[in-house]
């Protein structure tokens, strides 16, 4: 694979980021410490650049001590291998979705309850509080570190092929893929929809042979995956918020000395705010640039699809399954669902 140019601009952002190659490089000296970072995003996504300069930031600080290297795209396998390299060790740092994590970690998903979070500030205030300490928390049960700060995709949107979503009913018999996490069959069920789960890695593919007519994702994706090419509309739902844990396997990350992983938590977690910041200033331009590129956006009321989740039961089954504790930091943040 062609190593990409040292800078990068993201398609409809003013904002000029930096971006390394990304396949492992091979120092003159050694690491003490050499670990893998995977993830599931193309180079050009904010995730991997503010990664990278992480990356760069902490061999310096630790002198060439620690080196991370940046493994995109699913290259090593898809979300659900690649959690498994990350409990065995295969893999050292790994970025998954809190609702995909659920299948490990249940708590994970609460991010993701539909229509729960109004807006970004909303969901910063839950996961840089007490719901997000919560679910870090539980992450450690499992034998996985979670870093301070978690990473943003962003608000998920619906694409189709077929139709625009406007109301509830648009979402009877649709065929559309979601990730492999109980919420998202969940959600989709309660609208009657026919929800297939399938890994990211293979959504391209099941958009263009048609296995699906639709998928949901955040703007940044739907650019950076280049969805538009197999999609015609896109309904600005906000139906959920969507982030990234970015986790470590415990062993490998007690292996490092204390003063090794103060410079890794520091510079990851200041990578994650910067990595906001960047997703935020993308999607303010992106819907401007995805219409040239052919996708048809509306905007739905948001409204009748909660009332459609509460009359299904859905806040209700997963206030039960989350428990009192965290439904109830949810809710503080939120307000009342169920």
């Amino acid at each position: 694979m062609n190593n990409l140019s040292r800078r990068q601009v993201l398609a409809g952002t003013a904002v000029t980021l930096v971006a390394s190659p990304f396949i492992m490089r091979r120092p003159a000296h050694a690491a003490e410490f050499s670990y893998k970072y995977a993830n599931n995003l193309p180079v050009s996504h904010p995730m991997n650049i503010r990664a990278q300069e992480a990356a760069d930031k902490i061999k310096a600080e630790t002198g060439g001590r620690f080196e991370l290297s940046i493994f995109p795209s699913s290259q090593l396998g898809s979300d659900t291998d690649t959690l498994s390299q990350l409990r065995s060790g295969a893999v050292e740092f790994f970025t998954l979705s809190g609702l995909i994590l659920s299948t490990l970690v249940p708590a994970a998903s609460i991010n993701g309850i539909g229509f729960a979070f109004p807006d970004s500030a909303t969901v910063w205030k839950a996961m840089d509080g007490d719901l997000g300490a919560h679910v870090r928390k539980q992450i450690e049960k499992s034998n996985l570190v979670a870093m301070e700060k978690i990473w943003d995709n962003g608000f998920r949107h619906i694409t189709s092929s077929t139709k625009p979503i406007v109301a509830p009913d648009d979402l009877k018999n649709f065929k559309i893929r979601v990730p492999v996490s109980p919420l998202w069959t969940s959600m989709f069920t309660a609208f009657q929809s026919s929800p297939a789960s399938i890994n990211f890695n293979e959504v391209y593919s099941s958009l263009q042979t048609k296995v699906v007519e639709g998928q949901e994702n955040p703007l940044a994706i739907i650019s950076t995956a280049k969805l538009y090419e197999v999609q015609k509309y896109c309904s600005l739902t906000s139906h959920m918020w969507d982030g990234f844990w970015f986790l470590s396997n415990r062993r490998a990350w007690e292996a490092l000395p204390d003063d090794i992983r103060t410079v890794v938590a520091k510079h990851i977690n200041a990578a994650g705010l910067a990595e906001r910041d960047d997703v935020a200033k993308l999607t303010e331009t992106l819907q401007a640039d995805l219409k040239t590129k052919g996708l048809e956006f509306n905007t739905p009321d948001p409204v009748p699809f909660r009332d459609a989740l509460r009359k299904a039961g859905f806040y209700s089954e997963w206030k039960g399954k989350y428990g009192e504790e965290a439904w109830g930091l949810l809710e503080k943040v939120v307000g009342q669902l169920a």
